[in-house]
């Protein structure tokens, strides 16, 4: 697929800098739902395999973008409960995670502590009041004997800091290394492979709407981390109903806990295999290129740039940083202005672009936020 296709596929506002937080679906996600509402409207006897053979579309295109054999991929509904999969399935132990993390990837493991099942195990940021960059250092210092899996998002939802995952998996060794990628899957091209669990959600940077995500596992995460919340559709014989526990399926579809909405898995088979015919490089070296549009301009209006400048370490995520306090009132600048953004706090606001935003959009907003410098 050339570029200009992929680009055409998209009709979000132009003003649009809010990826990070919801990617608008493109043309082909929502002529794929339709057609399969409507297939689901006029019934038929083979309308409910037709339907869910949509998951298996998906898990084929997960597998090919992975580099992870299909039996290894888990479909979910969101990466929140993939997560709550993935941490009521490790066994004791402690689990290392930043303070700062995303609460996705923080309750999940405060909901398995307390069900007795592992520690929580944060990692120090000493002094600092700056949201902690996860590297392999900060992880390296928070290990203990006692640590058996650490849990690290690829992409920081605050800061836009791209995660080292190489090294991480270096200093973690054997332990069980969990990625919460919905911040970058599908816009940075990145090495997937150092995760034991990858969880991925499809309504961000995968533009596939809400109800379908996947968890990858490696070999490692498929043999420690156990179905604990698997359902009556990760078993065998599933629809033999003699009121028996039933053996749990091999390989990740133990993890299964009911049907999905097929609509929903249906979209995000369609914005994956998007993403995979033009290629994540192609969307990573669009998306770098108006970053370096928008950091350059926000410079230039005297804004603070707290999120990293060097494209290895930054993917869609740019942030502005607004001094006295004065976000609030900046946010509310861009949004009269038709700008959509997300507001941190006090001090800062988050821009989030993708392949389709353009370099006038970034100066735009740049522009405006000029006026609280």
């Amino acid at each position: 697929m050339s570029e200009a296709r992929y680009l055409a596929a998209f009709h979000e506002d132009p003003l649009y800098l809010n990826h990070a937080s919801y990617g608008p679906p493109s043309r082909d996600v929502v002529e794929t739902t339709h057609r399969l509402l409507e297939l689901a409207a006029a019934g038929g006897a083979d309308a409910s395999a037709r339907l869910h053979s949509e998951d298996a579309r998906a898990k084929a295109a997960i597998a090919r973008m992975t580099g992870t054999p299909v039996d290894r991929v888990a479909l979910t509904a969101n990466t929140s409960l993939g997560l709550m999969q993935v941490a009521f399935g490790i066994d004791g132990g402690d689990v290392v995670l930043s303070p700062d993390e995303f609460p996705a990837n923080v309750y999940p493991w405060l909901r398995a502590r307390d069900a007795g099942l592992l520690g929580v195990r944060l990692i120090d940021r000493g002094s600092s009041q700056l949201p902690l960059r996860v590297t392999p250092e900060a992880v390296a210092s928070a290990l203990t004997p006692e640590v058996v899996a650490v849990s690290v998002s690829a992409v920081d939802f605050r800061t836009g800091h791209v995660a080292d995952l190489a090294g991480i998996r270096s200093v973690v060794g054997d332990r069980l290394l969990v990625v919460d990628a919905i911040q970058g899957f599908g816009i940075a091209d990145l090495d997937w492979s150092s995760a034991d669990a990858l969880v991925v959600g499809g309504q961000k940077w995968l533009r596939a709407g809400w109800g379908a995500g996947f968890m990858a596992f490696s070999e490692r995460g498929i043999d420690r981390i156990r179905p604990v919340l698997g359902g009556w559709t990760g078993v065998d014989n599933p629809t033999l109903y003699d009121a028996e526990e039933h053996a749990p399926l091999a390989g990740a579809a133990k993890h299964s806990i009911t049907n999905l909405s097929p609509f929903a898995t249906g979209a995000l088979a369609t914005a994956l295999e998007l993403v995979e015919d033009v290629g994540v490089g192609v969307i990573a070296d669009r998306v770098a290129g108006t970053a370096d549009v928008l950091t350059g301009a926000l410079d230039d209006a005297r804004i603070e740039v707290l999120s990293p400048r060097e494209r290895g370490r930054r993917a869609g995520i740019v942030v502005a940083g607004i001094r006295g306090e004065r976000a609030p009132l900046a946010h509310r600048r861009l949004t009269d202005a038709g700008v959509t953004s997300t507001l941190h706090g006090t001090d800062r606001i988050r821009l989030s672009i993708h392949a389709t935003t353009t370099a006038e959009a970034a100066q735009t907003a740049a522009a405006l936020l000029g006026e609280f410098a």
